[in-house]
Formats: structure tokens, sequence, C-alpha cells
């Protein structure tokens, strides 16, 4: 379900067999398991690009699996995906938290939880000729996790912007993102979106940063975030005084 790759001080976490990703139990502590990899592999200068296979980065909860494992019953289903929706939460956390920079290369579809999924990373990069962005809940007719809203409310910075993804339920394409600032910047295939993010990882690790003292400024970054998640910043010092 996810591969790790390690070229030089880049680590690249690819989501690879099934085209959509959807989020569930297993996908949810496999990508876990690599990320507490990934950090217990941090050292000074080293980043994170997250990929994807397919026509989607990833189209979010696997509501598929909440219905097959739910017996015919409804009312299961519902309470599956709030488990999945629980099991999700400290994935965001671990990207929040993680001690280095991150950047998702988005090859396709992001959606719903999918989305929150690349909004988690430091940086998006986005293609342009496949692909949108798409926070379907509206649309699906559920609400959102606490932990959805805040990630939105201090990842993106334009009211307007936030109301058409969360209240209109606006499938936006790579062009548009950027000019929304919900993406860094958009490319015109899959192979030159992950260029484009390897070679902004490649410019990050240059700088060597310690990855405590990076953790620790995006955690500040995010105040209401962090606290929804659970996670508490704190002062290092690390510089030569």
């Amino acid at each position: 379900m996810c591969t790790l790759q390690k070229r030089n001080n880049l680590f690249i976490l690819t989501l690879t067999g099934s085209d959509q990703h959807r989020l569930n139990p297993t996908l949810i502590a496999t990508i876990r398991s690599l990320l507490s990899e990934v950090k217990s592999q941090s050292t000074p200068g080293t980043a994170l690009i997250t990929v994807a296979e397919g026509n989607f980065f990833s189209n979010g909860f696997d509501l598929a699996w909440a219905s097959s494992q739910s017996n015919g019953s409804p009312s299961e289903a519902v309470n599956l995906l709030r488990h999945m929706v629980k099991l999700f939460k400290p994935l965001v956390a671990d990207l929040i938290s993680l001690p280095m920079p991150t950047i998702a290369a988005v090859t396709g579809h992001a959606a719903a939880a999918g989305l929150l999924l690349a909004m988690s990373h430091d940086y998006v990069m986005m293609r342009r000729d496949r692909g949108v962005l798409y926070m379907s809940e509206v649309d699906l007719g559920m609400t959102l996790p606490d932990y959805f809203t805040v990630v939105m409310r201090e990842k993106v910075a334009k009211a307007e912007v936030r109301r058409d993804v969360l209240l209109r339920g606006v499938k936006i394409k790579a062009d548009e993102a950027v000019v929304k600032g919900l993406v860094d910047s958009a490319y015109d295939s899959a192979e030159m979106t992950v260029a484009g993010a390897v070679k902004l990882g490649e410019e990050l690790i240059k700088r060597k940063w310690d990855g405590e003292v990076y953790g620790e400024i995006r955690k500040a970054l995010y105040p209401e975030m962090c606290n929804v998640l659970g996670l508490t910043a704190k002062s290092v010092v690390k510089a030569r005084l």
C-alpha cells in the first residue's frame, strides 16, 4: 500500500496499489509506521516528499470498507467511518510534528481526507493536466471533524476560499489552486510535479536545519491546530551563543 525510499537525504513516501488510495485503518496504520521510520532516521538536512501512483493522490476515507464491514447496518457503517476519522487524526499530528520539511506532490485528485492529507504538509505541488482538490462533505451530507476545520482555517488564509472549499464543495484545478493559495505551484504532468517536489526538497535539505527546531517552529505557527491535535510546542535553543 505504501513504499518508502531514501535518496540521499530525501525520504519519498509513495502510496501504491489501489488507484484511489482510500484511507482505511490498514493504510492509515501503514503511513504512520513509515512516518515513524522517517522520524527515527531524521538528521539535520532531511525532508519528506509524499506522492501517489495512479489517478488519485487520495480519495478520502474508505466508505466502501466501512460498508463492507458493517454487516448491512447503516449505523455500524457510520461508527466505522467515525473510527477512521479517529485513526486519521494522529496521522495528521505525525505530519505536523515531523522534524523536517514536508512536501506533498499531488499528481491526481485529492478529495476530503485526501485533501487534508496533502494540506498537512508544509508545501503542496500539483499537476495541472489532471486532478482536482475537493472537500466533498457538504455534498455527501456529513459535517467536518474538528481537526479538518482547524487545519483548513489555519492553512488557508482567505475566508472566501475556505467558504468555497467547505461550504460550496467547489472542485479546484491546479492553476486556480495556486491563485487561491491552496497549493504552492502547478506543473504540466505527474513527472514534472514530482521533479518539482524533488527540486524543492533538495533546496531545503541544503539548509541543514535542525529537525527538532524546525518541527517546534512549525507547531508554534499553528497553535489552534496543535491544541486540537494534542500537540504542545516547546522552546528549543541549540544555537551557539
